[in-house]
């Protein structure tokens, strides 16, 4: 582990930028590589998920090490230029890029340490979750991250990371133990509960507002092969009506989270009959004794007869072959909140309204009930403060060319149903404005990344995010 390192000793002066916008001079001065327009990979390389947003930056530096991490962080600083930071890219508003600016791209930070007996991870934010998972799975250990592979770890860690073991281990940030940070003066820090324990608090749910995490110390858990798959049900009210009591009442051992999808694709185990109709999927992972998966799920099973069913034991890493179409790029429009329930107007709302989705794109509604080892954790122990939610509802449109209906339907959509959201995931956050955001926030938890915003980035230079302002 890096001391905590000043500019001076991660940047000479020597390699100070003097003239504005010298980037030979920044391009000499780094260990990785400074991308312009013009460049054979250009193209590829200002590209995010988010298929509609096309910017176009001044440049991109695909960093090697923290101290081009620093290096690129002071020159955007004393450039005065606009700064995202790409981890795996999957920001749904975009954050990865930027008009005009410059692209931090930490791709090429992939290094990866696993100490199995220690059950301690070293990783950088290069990884992705799948990549991660694949190597802890070979010690039969995991890390609790989210529901598609392809994420980056870096990204989905800072906001909470919320996936399939999440009611049995918790958060992605409550196996978070410190991580390496480059600060918006370009000191290289080490937080954790003993080093910077509120820069430590804060980015446990508070996003890339901080710094920029070159590598991160995860816990691993014991994970080996689980009881995993989807059960493929009618798309009625009495199924979605029984999510919440049956997944409440199931051990913490089994997480589920739940699609309702506007056409089911041909999937094998479907019958071609209900390929293209309305299908719920409950996909669901059973950490526990393998005899005991088939009773942990049985419940979900007798609500109505499946239309199809893929259930069986498997390495814990498969269960993301579930959800490998999400790698896919593309452009899509997401709402999400958190609730305490859904109750019939709820149901009604989202059958309806899935009814008439409009039908560029396979559009679904994410519904994930919650609890377990999450709800463990005070509310004031992390920046992610929302322990206590049961359910998460989560809206997806996509589409290609014009957004204008997709965003009107699910901004209708979600309207019926926010009168009753308790709060929202900084993650599932598009470029929804700061009443959003508040919302992601709790009035003492902003309050307090308000006054650790101020005293690491008093001038907001880590603003292409869900922004807390040093105000």
């Amino acid at each position: 582990m890096l001391e905590d390192l000043t500019v001076e000793a991660v940047l000479p002066r020597r390699t100070l930028v003097a003239d504005p916008l010298d980037l030979d001079t920044l391009a000499g001065s780094l260990n990785g590589r400074l991308i312009r327009p013009g460049d054979e990979d250009y193209d590829i390389a200002r590209e995010v998920h988010q298929a509609a947003v096309d910017a176009r930056p001044l440049a991109i530096v695909r960093v090697a090490d923290a101290r081009d991490v620093a290096r690129t962080v002071v020159f955007a600083r004393d450039n005065a230029l606009e700064l995202a930071v790409r981890g795996g890219g999957h920001s749904l508003a975009g954050h990865g890029t930027v008009e005009g600016g410059l692209v931090l791209d930490l791709a090429d930070l992939r290094g990866l340490h696993i100490d199995p007996e220690a059950r301690l991870a070293w990783a950088q934010p290069g990884l992705t979750a799948g990549e991660f998972t694949e190597a802890a799975a070979a010690h039969g250990l995991a890390t609790p991250f989210g529901d598609t592979g392809s994420v980056g770890i870096a990204g989905l860690t800072l906001g909470g990371g919320i996936g399939w073991l999440v009611r049995k281990h918790g958060l992605t940030i409550d196996a978070l133990m410190a991580v390496e940070i480059v600060t918006a003066d370009g000191r290289v820090l080490t937080a954790s509960e003993n080093q910077h324990p509120d820069l430590f608090w804060a980015v446990r749910g508070g996003g890339g507002n901080f710094g920029v995490v070159t590598r991160f110390q995860y816990r691993l858990y014991p994970v080996g092969m689980i009881v995993g798959g989807a059960l493929l049900m009618p798309a009625t009210a009495e199924v979605l009506r029984s999510l919440v009591p049956i997944a409440d009442a199931a051990p913490r051992e089994l997480s589920t989270i739940t699609f309702l999808m506007d056409a089911a694709p041909p999937m094998p185990f479907l019958a071609p009959e209900h390929h293209g109709k309305p299908v719920v999927a409950i996909m669901f992972v059973y950490d526990g004794e393998m005899a005991d998966g088939a009773a942990a799920i049985a419940p979900f099973r007798e609500v109505a007869t499946p239309l199809g069913e893929l259930v069986a034991p498997m390495p814990y890493p498969a269960i993301y072959q579930f959800t490998a179409e999400g790698a896919q790029r593309g452009a899509g429009v997401m709402r999400s909140g958190f609730f305490d329930d859904l109750d019939d107007a709820a149901i009604e709302t989202i059958l309806a309204e899935m009814a008439v989705a409009p039908g560029q794109v396979m559009n679904f509604t994410q519904i994930r009930i919650l609890g377990g080892a999450m709800a463990d954790v005070a509310a004031d122990a992390t920046a992610f403060a929302h322990r206590d939610a049961r359910v998460m509802v989560a809206i997806h449109g996509g589409y290609v060319g014009d957004a204008a209906p997709v965003e009107a339907w699910a901004d209708r959509y979600f309207g019926a149903l926010a009168p009753k959201a308790t709060g929202v995931y900084s993650n599932f956050l598009g470029d929804e404005g700061e009443g959003r955001i508040r919302e992601a926030y709790p009035a003492a938890t902003h309050a307090r990344l308000v006054a650790i915003k101020r005293r690491y980035d008093p001038t907001n230079l880590f603003r292409r995010n869900q922004n807390i302002r040093p105000r």
